[in-house]
């Protein structure tokens, strides 16, 4: 038998890795990080849990890499879904599915969010990896088509942005509503609340709970 070519070898090792990430995503987000171990993450994933030891150098690397890779594909779905935005008001519709998006990850996920953010706050803090690189790809480019003229300078604000509205989101014993959240954002960026996808009705401007930030 003939060996494999160099490139059915990278395929199958990306697919391996990707197994191993969408298994720690389902994994984390049912029983919490600390609960979550290599062994059962290589056992969800149908790989060998030395595996894990050649992609990603411990737990927090994996976590952030998982994590990235769910925002990443969650991201993209918004931004592709039919009816594609086109005209003038594309790029306010592309930011604001952008920022529904991750909102709604929070939302949606939250026992995964707040593990990720946790890690994020460790020692180690943001660990750059493909997956981080591709999320951040899409939201400089989301700014590329919002107008932005200065999108390497506009997009770490966006992120700092939204990192802020996960955490307020999930912090124990104070919340902030999602919806009051994605209005302080929306006006911020001059976004029309019936764009994206509303949670509902807008807040009125005198709702309690309102926090400040910087305008554009």
């Amino acid at each position: 038998m003939s060996p494999r070519r160099a490139s059915v070898n990278a395929e199958m090792r990306r697919r391996s890795r990707e197994r191993l990430l969408q298994a720690t995503v389902e994994l984390v987000s049912e029983r919490g990080y600390e609960a979550t171990t290599f062994a059962d993450i290589a056992e969800r994933a149908g790989s060998a849990r030395g595996l894990i030891s050649y992609y990603f150098p411990g737990k927090h690397q994996l976590l952030q890499a998982a994590v990235h890779r769910k925002m990443h594909l969650t991201l993209a779905a918004a931004l592709d879904r039919p009816p594609r935005p086109s005209g003038p008001q594309a790029g306010k519709e592309l930011l604001a599915r952008a920022i529904d998006a991750i909102l709604g990850l929070a939302r949606d996920e939250p026992v995964l969010m707040r593990a990720h953010m946790a890690g994020l706050l460790q020692q180690e803090g943001f660990i750059r990896c493909a997956e981080q690189q591709r999320l951040a790809a899409l939201l400089r480019e989301t700014m590329v088509r919002f107008g932005s003229a200065d999108p390497d300078t506009d997009y770490p604000l966006l992120r700092a942005l939204l990192m802020g509205s996960v955490v307020a989101q999930l912090l124990p014993g104070a919340p902030m509503p999602l919806p009051r959240l994605r209005a302080e954002l929306f006006s911020r960026y001059g976004l029309d609340w019936e764009l994206g996808v509303p949670p509902g009705e807008k807040p009125s401007e005198g709702a309690s709970g309102s926090i400040l930030l910087p305008r554009r």
